[in-house]
């Protein structure tokens, strides 16, 4: 099982970096907007503030790595690396699916990132579908006290399940399994997609149910159905994946109704954003934080001065395109009336 469970997780990591992984014919949507420059922003660069607070404690950017890996001997180089960067930079840290940690012993320290970013807000992972499939509470607070996490995603894939080899895909019943496990964990409690978008209505329905943020995690990035077409050995699944390369809601119409449907709900956009011109967008569409994934795992292989380095260009775009249009913080991005429909 442990070599199942490294040969996937190694494979995800090398897959999702070709270009064959990315969706087709679709982005993520915010090449449909477009900020209108303010040539007199009256503020002073020097003095605008990109800080950010999650769940009350204060950050120094609204930014996140988004959840990407953990399970295998590189991905234990991949998250030291991230965990150094995010520590460093202010950035929250939201770790690859925790399943593993469940199945095998030997994979639970990639995962287990605390010593190298002791203020950095972590959040654990694992898939919504589990609950469905034996995993408890129990299980799930023994997770959260391994990664020592600040907060808890359920992600949602259902696409990538019936592709994957052996997925696992009764979906059926889990509002109230996530309800109750909201209501068991003293963490706050989030809901994300892997790249396929969480729309209005969805969303509408997990925070009722208790959901602390939505992650819209839209299309316009990783496409996990050509992940796992590229590594499927089953013609039949290789050839429906394809009649998927564009599937998916993009995450600017992801944002737009989710900040619509639930005005108080924290949003988290991820899904194809690659700088902080889109991160500025996702924050104007109403999005309190914007999450980085497949743009940052080069460097993240490379080293934490990459990754260091690399956040600090995010930082700085940002930065300029509030300067652009005159926002002085992120609650004036939020309501800039200087982002229009093209």
């Amino acid at each position: 099982m442990t070599d199942k469970i490294h040969k996937r997780k190694s494979e995800h990591i090398e897959l999702s970096l070709k270009n064959e992984a990315l969706g087709e014919g679709i982005t993520n949507g915010f090449d449909q907007f477009h900020f209108q420059h303010n040539a007199l922003p009256d503020i002073d660069y020097e003095t605008i503030d990109i800080s950010s607070t999650f769940f009350g404690q204060s950050l120094p950017t609204p930014f996140l790595i988004s959840s990407m890996t953990g399970g295998a001997e590189m991905a234990e180089m991949i998250n030291r690396n991230l965990a150094i960067a995010a520590e460093q930079q202010g950035w929250i840290f939201a770790l690859g699916s925790t399943r593993v940690m469940l199945e095998s012993e030997k994979f639970r320290k990639s995962f287990q990132v605390r010593d190298y970013a002791p203020n950095t807000p972590i959040i654990a992972n694992i898939g919504a579908v589990q609950l469905n499939y034996g995993v408890t509470v129990d299980q799930v607070k023994q997770i959260l006290e391994w990664t020592d996490a600040n907060a808890l995603v359920l992600h949602l894939n259902t696409i990538q399940e019936v592709i994957q080899a052996g997925g696992d895909t009764d979906f059926s019943n889990l509002l109230p399994k996530i309800e109750k496990l909201v209501q068991s964990l003293s963490v706050p409690v989030g809901i994300k997609e892997v790249g396929f978008g969480i729309d209005g209505r969805t969303a509408k329905q997990l925070t009722d149910v208790g959901a602390a943020f939505i992650d819209v995690a839209g299309a316009g990035g990783t496409s996990w159905s050509q992940v796992e077409k590229l590594r499927s050995q089953e013609r039949l699944k290789r050839e429906a994946a394809e009649a998927f390369a564009s599937w998916g809601n993009t995450t600017a119409s992801c944002l737009e109704e989710v900040a619509n449907m639930t005005p108080e709900q924290k949003i988290i956009a991820s899904g194809g954003i690659r700088n902080g011109h889109h991160a500025a967008k996702a924050i104007a569409l109403g999005a309190d934080y914007a999450g980085f994934a497949r743009s940052i795992l080069k460097e993240a292989i490379d080293s934490a001065e990459n990754v260091i380095e690399w956040m600090q260009i995010r930082e700085l775009e940002l930065q300029m395109v509030m300067f652009g249009v005159g926002a002085e913080s992120l609650q004036a991005l939020q309501a800039t009336d200087r982002l229009h429909k093209r």
